[in-house]
């Protein structure tokens, strides 16, 4: 459980809970909507119902259902359909075995809950059976929660903010936020820690023991900010480097005890929809179609389309080129010769080349950059003295403004690059690779000029936590 859970289930209930052994479910929207009871509450009190419902918004849906007859019509359709009645006989049973984990009460062996199995008498716990167990275990419960609809389409089961964490390649970011009643984001904290948890992946295949240990310590401030939030709920999703390394056993363990969530590695398709919607939120006068690429350590993605209060992806690919990867790859020189440029730009181009087999950049009428590159190489644009995200987001870049400044950065020392004052200390190693990889989506999308997006997949994960539920 997480360390909110029993706060969120109390303000459900309107009351304290008992008993509680774990979350059996949750909410699409993060908060917990069935636990698991035991079997005797902690009064002495034998308690059948191991599956208990908390979730007031479905409870209510049910509660309509029931009165309008559902149950007595399931309870007829038990005595005239000799299929229907065996399902739910082996429901009764898998309900028997799950609660008998918990101990062994003499005083309900053998009953169950909701009527199984000769009848339907609450149809609060079987919804809440087919939850905890998944589809295809309780028809009744499974026919319940057709009927009540996608009812976490709305606001979540508890109110409060939420967090949103991205681990990637070289920084683990959180955004703590709400959404209010005009859906706009009230952002509460946002923070990053450049950890380069992908520190020689590319190389050795798994994360070393001093990146985990900079991650896990992220991880641990962290925490502290959403234990002082009242955070409702926490997503972590972990991206690119943490896909295929052969130690992520131990990245999600560490994660897990720090945080009480697992890191997510979401599909690409998820990672494109979330990325897409944060990304365009925060922007104004956009015409569809909108490519969005989201320039990252170890992987760039291209998203494209359409948006008006929501993401209608029209298409997305992920390529392994990234600010990171292409430094350790490549860039060994300070500054890089030409050797090691164009070696870059073999990868570069050949990533992009691919990524247009997927996406078709020529439809796009708008072009967003997200990320820390881009972001960047837009306050060296507009030559900052500080890095000022309120400025930097909305602002443009022209395919000469980005020809340009990569070829500073190319030309530049490292310590030329650190005494630039809008520079964050966690870039000044790779932004001259990621401005190459920006340079290439310059020159592929000119003459449409590069809108510059602060917001991104964090504030997309909050949007779907915090306002939809979904």
């Amino acid at each position: 459980m997480l360390p909110d859970d029993l706060r969120i289930i109390r303000e459900q209930l309107g009351r304290a809970p008992r008993g509680v052994v774990d979350i059996a479910h949750r909410c699409a929207c993060g908060a917990p909507d069935v636990v698991r009871t035991e079997p005797r509450l902690p009064d002495g009190t034998p308690f059948p119902t191991s599956y208990y419902l908390t979730c007031p918004r479905l409870a209510s849906a049910i509660g309509t259902l029931e009165s309008e007859g559902v149950m007595r019509e399931m309870e007829a359709r038990l005595q005239t359909d000799p299929a229907l009645a065996l399902q739910y006989r082996q429901a009764h049973e898998h309900y028997l075995a799950k609660r008998e984990e918990l101990g062994h009460v003499d005083e309900i062996a053998g009953i169950s809950a909701g009527g199984m199995p000769d009848r339907v008498k609450c149809l609060h716990v079987l919804a809440g059976h087919a939850l905890a167990a998944g589809p295809g275990v309780n028809p009744f419960g499974d026919e319940v929660l057709a009927l009540a609809g996608p009812y976490w389409l709305r606001n979540p089961c508890a109110g409060g903010p939420v967090a949103a964490i991205d681990c990637g390649t070289n920084s683990i970011r959180i955004l703590i936020a709400d959404v209010d009643a005009d859906g706009a984001l009230v952002e509460l904290v946002r923070e990053m820690r450049i950890v380069r948890l992908g520190e020689g992946v590319d190389s050795t295949g798994e994360f070393s023991p001093a990146a985990l240990n900079r991650t896990f310590a992220a991880c641990e401030e962290y925490r502290t900010l959403i234990d002082a939030h009242g955070v409702t709920s926490v997503r972590f999703v972990a991206t690119s480097a943490s896909r295929d390394v052969t130690n992520r056993a131990a990245f999600v363990e560490g994660v897990h005890q720090r945080l009480g969530v697992s890191p997510e590695v979401i599909t690409g398709k998820e990672e494109a929809e979330l990325s897409f919607l944060g990304a365009v939120r925060g922007l104004t006068n956009l015409e569809s179609p909108v490519l969005v690429v989201d320039i990252g350590g170890g992987s760039t993605e291209f998203v494209l389309g359409d948006f008006t209060t929501d993401a209608h992806i029209k298409s997305s690919v992920s390529m392994n080129i990234g600010c990171v990867r292409m430094t350790e790859r490549h860039l060994a020189d300070d500054p890089p010769n030409k050797s090691q440029i164009a070696a870059v730009e073999v990868d570069v181009t050949g990533a992009f080349n691919e990524a247009q087999r997927t996406v078709d950049f020529s439809q796009a009428k708008t072009v967003v950059g997200v990320a820390g590159t881009v972001t960047t190489v837009s306050a060296m644009a507009m030559d900052l003295q500080r890095y000022e995200p309120e400025v930097i987001h909305g602002s443009t870049l022209t395919s000469a403004q980005v020809e340009d400044l990569t070829q500073r950065l190319l030309s530049m020392t490292r310590a030329e690059r650190a005494a630039l004052p809008f520079m964050h200390e966690g870039r000044i190693d790779v932004i001259a690779g990621g401005a190459m990889i920006l340079r290439e989506l310059a020159r592929r999308t000119s003459p449409i000029s590069i809108r510059v997006s602060e917001y991104d997949i964090l504030d997309g994960i909050v949007y779907r936590l915090a306002q939809t539920g979904s």
